[in-house]
């Protein structure tokens, strides 16, 4: 797998580690972007799930009033 290096500012870092709960910078930012990476495939699942929810509902014209 091939590898990317970059730098972070470090009080950045640290907070994903606390909050994560990890002791490690690299597997702090690998949860981030696994996570990041999950929700946008659920975002993607919603919208495509609501559009063909539309798509199905079939559009009656109205009844004339008066």
């Amino acid at each position: 797998m091939a590898k990317v290096n970059i730098s972070l500012d470090a009080e950045l870092v640290v907070e994903v580690m606390v909050l994560a709960g990890v002791a490690s910078p690299q597997d702090a930012i690998e949860v981030v972007v696994r996570d990041y990476i999950a929700r946008g495939h659920r975002t993607e699942a919603r919208v495509e799930l609501t559009d063909r929810k539309l798509r199905d509902i079939e559009v009656k014209p109205r009844e004339p009033q008066g």
